[in-house]
Parts: structure tokens; C-alpha cells; sequence
């Protein structure tokens, strides 16, 4: 038996998020010359590089990428970023993934950042599962969904048909 997708975003509700998200992250780093946009390696890569776009779009803040690479089966194992710590050192950081599920990549991720001082460290996701086995949450959030730990939430960034699918 196949099983079924619903839709939960479409393209034009993702660039919505987008945008809502730029602006809270603007809003939050008002004083900022710079911020570090961090985003997890794949999807949440790919989103963080969606936000930066429409954050330099609303504001005269640079927003810098990185790239963070975790390994989601066993994510005790060392992080890596495409930035030296000197490059994120007392900077505001937003850690930026697609779906929030456990918190596990997160608290790790997070873990990483903690090794170095920061002005500030956020965190943004589209999806947020509302599953944490870990004190972690988002603080941007493009929707919040009550699934059940059967559900699957797949985030599809495809040019302009990109969309949230729960199945």
C-alpha cells in the first residue's frame, strides 16, 4: 500500500515563512554589522541560503553562510563548518535546519557553536515536529506541526515548486 502525501506548504507559503523568518532574524540582530547564517548540511543548507538572500533583500546586514556537517546517525561524532571559529567568534549566530524532529542534530550542532564565544546563538527551522527528546527548540519557526512519531515530513526545495509534504 502506497502511502499517501499532504501537502502541507506549498512554494509561495515556504517564500512567506521565508520572509517572516528574515524579518524576525533582522529584528533580533538590529545593531548587528553581520550575522553568521548556519545552515545544515543538505535542506537546511539550502534554506539557510533562501533566508540570507531575503535578509540582505530587508536589511543592510551582511549575512554570512556557513555550512554545518553533522553526521544524523551518530551525531557525538565531530562537527565540521565551513567557517574557522575565528570567523563566527563573538558574532550573533542562527543555526538553520529544515525540520526540527528529536532536537538531536540541533542540541549538537549547538553543542559545537557553545565551543566558541558567541554574542548570541537562535535557531530557525520551516517545520518544527514538536518530538524533542532534547531541551532545544526553535526559536523561528516557520510552522509548527502535532504529528504522530509515525508521520514523515519531507521538505522538497525545487525552484519555485518547492513544498512541504507529510506522509
Amino acid at each position: 500500500m502506497a502511502l499517501s502525501k499532504n501537502c502541507i506548504l506549498n512554494d509561495e507559503e515556504i517564500n512567506y515563512k521565508i520572509r517572516r523568518i528574515a524579518y524576525q532574524i533582522y529584528e533580533c540582530n538590529v545593531d548587528e554589522n553581520q550575522v553568521i547564517l548556519a545552515g545544515i548540511e543538505k535542506n537546511g543548507y539550502i534554506f539557510a541560503e533562501k533566508i540570507k538572500n531575503k535578509f540582505e533583500e530587508i536589511s543592510n546586514i551582511k549575512g554570512v553562510l556557513c555550512a554545518v556537517k553533522i553526521n544524523k546517525k551518530n551525531p557525538i561524532n565531530k562537527v565540521k563548518t565551513s567557517l574557522r571559529c575565528e570567523q563566527y567568534s563573538n558574532k550573533s549566530v542562527v543555526l538553520i535546519d529544515d525540520v526540527l524532529h528529536s532536537g538531536t542534530t540541533l542540541i549538537y550542532a549547538v553543542k559545537h557553536f557553545l565551543e566558541t564565544p558567541l554574542k548570541q546563538i537562535k535557531t530557525a527551522v520551516l517545520v518544527n515536529r514538536n518530538h524533542k527528546k532534547y531541551p532545544v527548540k526553535a526559536d523561528f519557526k516557520g510552522i509548527s506541526l502535532s504529528t504522530s512519531i509515525n508521520e514523515h515530513v519531507d521538505v522538497e526545495f525545487k525552484g519555485n515548486k518547492s513544498k512541504v509534504v507529510l506522509f
